[in-house]
């Protein structure tokens, strides 16, 4: 529909602009996917159409920053054995690879489509997606173009493992060579798995220059495993993003609170390989900005659920609710280079993209005081109602 759209009877309105506020008895007007207007529901200018929330809370989409939506089959007997107590190792990553590879190009986006429509329902109007479920050249370019068709932001994950039967050395320079070239299409972020079972801190680093000598930005899956130096390999890099933060020594913390890396918190991941939980009351306090992410993939964080995880981030890691959703937002939007500019995501800004939500509760303080309550009433994402 277009035209524009006035959306009143907010009763408490999340923007993450500047002063941080969460207004009462709001309103915002939309228009050609853009924020118009935001002020007091008193002094709402006439538009097109009026959507009456009657007094629920209002808030930016959701970013889901860190996913691994693009794969094929299935992994619940390792999540079962799992809970029944076998450790988590990389190398259950090897089963997606084999059925990944098994897929095709239109089976791959379907499921990835179908995940997404399934976090929009819940609040998500801004995702990244890897690729790592391949690794070859054909299957990697054929996830990097069907992950191009679902995602906001496609980050190249060449380097999630070793394939079974593979010299280390001559994967290395796949990855950085003729893989590369044939992502680069379709990709933003070059990404690595530093980690116990699959990259160390050198090989981690040649993936990562080899990604920016070609244009890309940086993310590194680091330190969930153990004390692996990932952390710090991209505090001094400068990558947009370090990812799960599970073992974070004092100096670790420092590194990133000296640098404008983002720690990015998986907390389902958390949940489901039953490792600690990132120290993010520590990290936020130190001033390191903070990101929540789902982590979906089939392995280790089968969930599309943002809510979940900001209900987890407050009831098991420290945060309060404003700090959470902040983390799943704003901080979220930070870690892909998104919440600055006019499309800017994550926050609700006039002249910004209108990406929002309506919760079925009268303040977001009830995405923690009632988990698992599925609170989502209404989404728009560009200004269009998706949910």
């Amino acid at each position: 529909m277009s035209g524009t759209e006035l959306i009143t009877g907010i009763g408490e309105l999340t923007t993450h602009d500047e002063s941080g506020e969460r207004r009462h008895d709001a309103a915002l007007v939309i228009g050609d996917g853009r924020i118009l207007w935001i002020g007091a529901a008193s002094q709402a200018p006439a538009a097109d159409r009026r959507t009456d929330v009657d007094g629920r809370a209002v808030l930016p989409g959701w970013v889901d920053s860190h996913t691994h939506l693009v794969f094929g089959g299935d992994r619940s007997a390792e999540f079962e054995a799992r809970m029944a107590g076998q450790k988590y190792a990389a190398g259950g990553i090897n089963t997606t690879v084999a059925a990944t590879r098994a897929a095709s190009e239109e089976q791959l986006v379907a499921t990835a489509l179908g995940l997404r429509h399934e976090a929009e329902t819940q609040g998500t109007t801004f995702l990244e997606t890897k690729t790592g479920y391949g690794l070859d050249v054909d299957s990697e370019a054929r996830s990097a173009r069907a992950a191009a068709r679902v995602a906001d932001v496609v980050s190249y994950l060449g380097a999630h493992i070793v394939p079974t039967g593979l010299d280390r050395r001559d994967y290395l320079d796949l990855v950085t060579g003729p893989m590369l070239a044939a992502v680069l299409p379709y990709v933003q972020f070059i990404d690595a798995f530093c980690e116990q079972g699959a990259f160390d801190v050198e090989e981690t680093r040649e993936v990562l220059l080899a990604g920016r000598a070609a244009g890309l930005g940086l993310r590194v899956h680091g330190n969930q495993l153990g004390f692996t130096g990932g952390v710090r390999l991209a505090a001094e890099l400068g990558a947009h993003s370090v990812d799960h933060c599970n073992y974070l020594e004092p100096s670790d913390i420092d590194a990133l609170a000296a640098s404008a890396t983002v720690a990015t918190l998986l907390p389902a991941c958390d949940l489901s390989t039953r490792q600690p939980f990132p120290p993010a009351r520590q990290l936020f306090d130190a001033g390191v900005t903070i990101a929540l992410a789902t982590n979906c993939n089939p392995g280790t964080s089968y969930t599309t659920s943002m809510p979940f995880c900001v209900a987890t981030a407050v009831l098991q890691m420290g945060l309060t609710v404003t700090e959470a959703v902040w983390a799943a937002t704003r901080g979220a939007a930070a870690s892909l280079g998104h919440d600055q500019g006019t499309d800017a995501v994550g926050s609700l800004r006039v002249g910004g993209l209108a990406d929002l939500q309506v919760l079925n509760a009268p303040s977001i303080s009830h995405l923690a005081y009632r988990p698992g309550v599925p609170l989502t009433a209404n989404v728009w994402r560009r200004g269009v109602r998706v949910a």
